[in-house]
């Protein structure tokens, strides 16, 4: 049985932490679906299918990721999947108190799955996808902060 983990959020954009967890999860489980959720919540600068194109591209060097898009519950698409995972990132322990709601919830509605949270590289501890437009927007350097084609993406959005 293969062990298949999903790895949501809506990468808006992908940045180097996003990246640095999904890498890291790829090496724990056999296979990770890196899930491009829509939140309707939020406004965001890329479509869904920008933002799966510029996740594809950027983990084309890890042959056990693939990436998808979903607009439901994750919870049935982790059933649909049939995951055994969620991997989530912590940033900070301001992150901590969000994420424990969110699990909490999602163990209600599917208890067969588990959430794994993964603490964020050092470096990245800061670093968040409304940071990374905020200093694109104003043409400030980004190479540091996400892969190569999602600076590029930036740069056409912001031009």
């Amino acid at each position: 049985m293969s062990r298949l983990a999903v790895c949501p959020g809506s990468f808006d954009p992908l940045t180097n932490g996003h990246l640095d967890i999904i890498q890291r999860g790829a090496e724990v489980f056999d296979h990770v679906i890196v899930a491009v959720f829509n939140n309707r919540n939020k406004s965001t600068l890329f479509s869904v299918e920008e933002r799966f194109q510029l996740i594809e591209e950027s983990t084309k060097d890890l042959p056990n990721v693939s990436v998808d898009v979903s607009s439901g519950l994750l919870m049935d698409y982790a059933k649909e999947k049939n995951a055994k995972a969620i991997i989530r990132g912590l940033r900070a322990v301001s992150d901590f108190e969000y994420e424990m709601q969110i699990t909490s919830m999602n163990r209600k509605l599917n208890q067969e799955v588990e959430t794994l949270f993964m603490m964020t590289n050092n470096q990245y501890s800061f670093l968040s996808s409304s940071i990374v437009k905020e200093v694109a927007k104003y043409h400030a350097p980004v190479s540091d902060l996400v892969p190569a084609p999602v600076e590029e993406a930036l740069k056409r959005k912001f031009a």
